[in-house]
């Protein structure tokens, strides 16, 4: 971990000098034509810089951007090789050294329409356009790093992330979320697979460049069904104010698809005040190990970023909302106490919303404090609806208000949400994992495993994904079935193999339940976890102490109690609903 917080640099170095054209006659040279031509070429998304603080025509270029810029079209143009042999004027190695001879080959009104013809007009230079039909939803795909240093990722994923987000405020448009669209970072999938996957109209694709105290990023906007580019543009700030950039850039997108904004849209999406770069980047890293990072030591280091960015800049409510969900995490992923994390958690999240009382991610973390910790289901309920109607298209805010009505018993509602989550982050294993939990819990057994089924191969590594299918063949009475998938979800989650050896000897010699008897004795873990083996004993006065000592412990899964069919056999006895009352729910 020390050696990957390492890589994530705070200042990139400057550009090699020679890797940098300094006039448009520079550039042209580069790409072998007219300056006229190369300047028309900018509105199509060519590359140029412009010097601040200096004159109009104070422009340059780095060569890895234009190369890249001309790459993305030359991907395209793999159907025309055969060109090459039909048409003397498309000869020679145009198409393998592009520069080589673009000028002349553009001086070609034949080879110009033949391309065009056998393009469908793909070519983004040559035919942006409109598309026909209402645009309703959107995926960002991964802002690819131009900046040639691995360590600038973070930042890149970053940028990706808060385009998201400031998309993802609009009513009429559905967002894709981040889990989703980076499954496709680094990858060749074909645009129209893209789109079918995510099951969006359109997508933005796109890079950025950090060099120096500057960031530019270059995006276009592509239809998902046929790749047919539809816009083009680049977006140049100082690092302080890159917030005001992303939402420089979401105004554009907005505009061109021609997407209706609220007063309150608009408002927000107007520049804000700038930060320093110091708590941007701290923000970005804490991000960084948020999404990639799902293990203690990564929910650690989000903590440690995100006060470092409170720290620099402490009236940005950004900066705190981070914290929170940092804290927040931290307790999720036992990196730190509940009783510790989480009241942090929540003066974290309370004070970015007295920074800013329409930031939709501060009231999806208090949602989420108030619900599983301090069991003020009423006040969580009030955060998550807030927080969806500022944001309809956050896939978490949505996600823990299905576990929230899960948890209270009201299982059509909780099904609608986690389904809403779903259709905002097809791609996210957590989302489709509890999907399968909420229709476990709503005893609809063949469609939990089903959701499981597609949650495990999204992550065939998972150990509580194969627990719940475990349970659900248990009520269906598919015993065998049952305990092949608790076996899994033991090796998984590290049991040995000898281990597993005595439990599938259990098993073979005494059924399930010398099966289930070996497994208290060997498999020790979360209270609430063990109860559930306990209570398909039958041993109540057991599962009861376990459960107890869950409540004191303020296990995670205690969300699920008044719910989880295991415990059904326990509802009559009085000290179960004590225990419910113990978490603030009723009978």
């Amino acid at each position: 971990m020390a050696n990957e917080t390492a890589k994530l640099q705070d200042h990139p170095t400057e550009p090699f000098s020679e890797g940098r054209l300094d006039s448009w006659k520079e550039i042209a040279a580069y790409m072998k034509c007219s300056e006229r031509t190369v300047r028309r070429w900018e509105e199509e998304g060519l590359p140029v810089h412009r010097h601040p603080h200096k004159a109009k025509a104070a422009i340059y270029a780095y060569k890895a951007e234009i190369d890249a810029w001309w790459r993305d079209g030359h991907e395209r143009l793999k159907q025309v090789q055969d060109l090459q042999q039909q048409s003397p004027t498309v000869a020679g190695r145009w198409w393998t050294r592009p520069r080589a001879m673009l000028g002349a080959a553009l001086a070609s009104v034949l080879a110009s329409v033949a391309l065009f013809a056998v393009l469908g007009g793909r070519l983004p230079w040559f035919q942006p356009g409109a598309r026909n039909g209402p645009i309703r939803s959107i995926a960002v795909l991964p802002l690819a790093n131009l900046s040639g240093d691995p360590s600038q990722e973070y930042f890149a994923d970053g940028m990706t992330d808060e385009l998201i987000t400031e998309l993802a405020q609009l009513n009429e448009l559905r967002v894709i979320s981040r889990t989703s669209v980076m499954r496709f970072k680094g990858t060749k999938t074909p645009l129209p697979q893209i789109g079918r996957e995510l099951r969006v109209d359109i997508v933005v694709q796109g890079s950025v460049v950090r060099a120096g105290a500057r960031v530019r990023i270059s995006a276009q906007l592509l239809d998902a069904a046929t790749d047919r580019h539809l816009w083009a543009k680049n977006y140049e700030r100082d690092l302080n104010d890159v917030l005001g950039l992303q939402r420089e850039l979401a105004r554009a997108i907005a505009a061109e698809i021609k997407i209706k904004l609220t007063p309150r849209e608009s408002a927000r999406l107007q520049d804000p005040q700038p930060i320093n770069p110091e708590g941007q980047t701290a923000y970005l890293k804490s991000r960084y190990f948020i999404h990639n990072q799902r293990t203690p030591e990564g929910a650690r280091r989000a903590v440690e970023f995100s006060l470092q960015a409170v720290q620099s800049a402490p009236d940005w409510a950004l900066a705190h909302s981070a914290l929170a969900d940092s804290y927040a995490s931290a307790a999720f992923l036992t990196a730190l106490p509940p009783n510790e994390a989480m009241p942090k958690a929540e003066s974290a999240a309370r004070m970015a919303l007295h920074l800013d009382p329409d930031l939709s991610e501060a009231h999806t973390a208090l949602g989420w404090v108030l619900a599983n910790f301090y069991f003020d289901y009423a006040a969580g309920e009030r955060e998550f609806k807030r927080a969806i109607e500022l944001g309809p298209s956050r896939s978490d805010a949505h996600h823990g208000y299905a576990d929230l009505l899960n948890g209270l018993g009201r299982a059509d509602e909780a099904i609608s949400e986690i389904k809403l989550a779903r259709q905002l982050d097809p791609m996210s294993f957590y989302v489709s994992r509890d999907v399968g939990r909420i229709l476990y819990d709503s005893k609809k057994y063949d469609e939990a495993l089903e959701a499981l089924r597609q949650a495990a191969e999204m992550n065939p590594s998972s150990g509580v994904v194969y627990n719940w299918m475990s349970w659900a063949y248990d009520k269906k009475g598919m015993t065998a079935q049952s305990v092949e998938m608790d076996l899994r979800n033991d090796g998984n989650r590290g049991a040995s193999q000898e281990v597993l050896q005595e439990l599938r000897e259990a098993y073979r010699v005494s059924g399930e339940r010398g099966y289930l008897k070996k497994h208290v004795e060997l498999i020790k873990g979360d209270p609430y976890e063990q109860a559930l083996y306990t209570a398909r004993l039958g041993e109540s006065e057991k599962a009861l102490q376990l459960l107890r000592q869950a409540c004191e412990e303020h296990s995670g899964w205690l969300e699920m109690l008044k719910v989880d069919p295991e415990l059904d056999n326990l509802h009559p006895d009085p000290r179960f609903r004590e225990l419910l009352h113990c978490i603030k729910l009723s009978p």
